[in-house]
């Protein structure tokens, strides 16, 4: 199956037309005619069938025949990443969190961050071709980049975690996860939060954790985090 994504389309949609380059696809690429079966999703759950109408290469439209809302994991996993100083690198991130499973992404400014600047255009362009890529049907939301001094402040509910490697008390993540709860963990830069942070974490009830035995690169922990939090959800 392949899946197209229209943020546009509710379950009360009856019909719609794609954009010029889905159309393109559409016609020229996966040659669909009159009657032919697609499955598109909204990133909010739904799945629908439809059934092209008109294969213009320009304007392609299609009719909904059928919409189902897929279940959604019984846990919310919430991301605060910082940006790495190599885009590519939170690309990588961004694409297989989707993969796994996460539901919110917030890159935080970190006193040690060397990538202060984020520019979100391409990041969500990378998260709605994951979750196609998955067949999943929610997309993550990606909030706007945010210091990491205010996003502490922020009314923060669920189990909170940040994983630093700094050597202190620190619990092992995966023993410290429980299935079906709301969950944020926080990743630092690549050099690492600095002891402020761990601070004034501690003092917003965040726990400390380690990821395991190698010190890991920012993305990596990201991800590790993130299977650990699907894997425990399984």
């Amino acid at each position: 199956m392949q899946l197209f994504y229209n943020q546009n389309i509710t379950e009360t949609t009856q019909e719609f037309t794609f954009d010029k380059e889905e159309s393109r696809h559409i016609v020229k690429v996966l040659r669909k005619t009159v009657g032919d079966e697609l499955h598109i999703t909204n990133g909010k759950g739904w799945l629908f069938t439809a059934q092209v109408s008109v294969p213009n290469i320009n304007k392609c439209s299609a009719k909904i025949v059928s919409k189902t809302l897929q279940s959604k994991n019984g846990y919310h996993l919430h991301l605060a990443v910082a940006p790495t100083k190599m885009n590519d690198r939170y690309e990588w991130f961004l694409e297989k969190a989707t993969e796994i499973g996460v539901d919110s992404i917030t890159p935080i400014i970190c006193d040690h961050s060397e990538r202060k600047v984020i520019k979100t255009d391409r990041f969500e362009r990378i998260l709605q071709s994951a979750m196609k890529q998955s067949l999943s049907c929610y997309l993550p939301t990606l909030n706007d980049a945010i210091p990491f001094k205010d996003f502490i402040k922020q009314n923060i509910t669920g189990d909170l975690f940040i994983a630093h490697c700094e050597e202190t008390d620190r619990k092992s993540l995966k023993n410290k996860l429980k299935p079906k709860t709301n969950i944020t963990i926080l990743i630092g830069p690549e050099g690492d939060f600095s002891v402020k942070e761990i601070e004034m974490a501690l003092q917003n009830n965040f726990i400390p954790v380690t990821l395991g035995e190698t010190r890991l690169r920012t993305e990596t922990a990201a991800i590790v985090a993130c299977h650990s939090v699907a894997f425990i959800n399984e």
